[in-house]
């Protein structure tokens, strides 16, 4: 690492998929006192340790100087379903393994439901950051919708939108810094950067350093 410059990591969609998570971080070379790490949403459903991804990212806070973590749209649907509210959209996408590891059923009432999630893990649920930004990089879940500056973007715009983002050309003020739907390799172009590489789907868990854009992989 070159003294005097601090580095970004953004860790792509994790979807419970644990044991590539601590070779990816064994892998990548942060200065956890001086660099960022960002977690671009989506630690859990769908992969088989959801709960044990969490517990990891909460052991990451006392090591990293700088960590942010982002919200993904199964974490909002996860909260929604602690509420009883869209429950079949949320088993639907995975959420099922979630469920599993935190020990609730289907038939567990939105009272029942919260109290088997650990405190610390429902607080990290509902702190999560919509999106974070620097003076180069505007990271986010899922993207923007183009032609509306962050702050008006709704929560369904950062954590949702596939297509109208993904396409678009438009210059977002920064360069953008995302997740959420998934390619075979790294997405690079002139207004964004795509790391969700399908782990859970036995691609690879993506992590890139910035501002050098050196990537960093490892296979599931």
């Amino acid at each position: 690492m070159t003294q005097g410059i601090m580095n970004l990591f953004a860790i792509g969609d994790i979807h419970g998929c644990l044991d590539p998570l601590k070779r990816l971080l064994r892998k990548i070379p942060a200065d956890p006192a001086g660099d960022t790490l960002v977690f671009i949403g989506d630690y859990i459903d769908r992969g088989r340790e959801s709960r044990g991804v969490v517990d990891y990212v909460l052991g990451l806070r006392g090591a990293c100087a700088k960590l942010v973590c982002l919200c993904g749209n199964h974490e909002s649907m996860l909260l929604n379903y602690l509420e009883g509210v869209e429950e079949d959209l949320y088993l639907q996408n995975g959420g099922a393994a979630t469920l599993r590891d935190y020990g609730i059923f289907l038939s567990d009432s939105p009272r029942v439901r919260k109290g088997k999630i650990p405190a610390e893990h429902l607080s990290f649920f509902e702190s999560l950051l919509p999106y974070y930004e620097t003076d180069q990089y505007l990271f986010v879940h899922a993207g923007l919708r183009p032609g509306a500056p962050v702050a008006c973007q709704s929560a369904w715009d950062l954590q949702w939108i596939r297509r109208e983002f993904i396409d678009s050309e438009d210059d977002f003020g920064k360069r953008v810094v995302f997740g959420h739907t998934h390619f075979n390799a790294p997405l690079v172009a002139e207004n964004k950067i795509g790391i969700d590489t399908g782990a859970v789907y036995g691609g690879s868990l993506t992590c890139v350093q910035l501002p050098a854009l050196k990537f960093y992989q490892v296979s599931t």
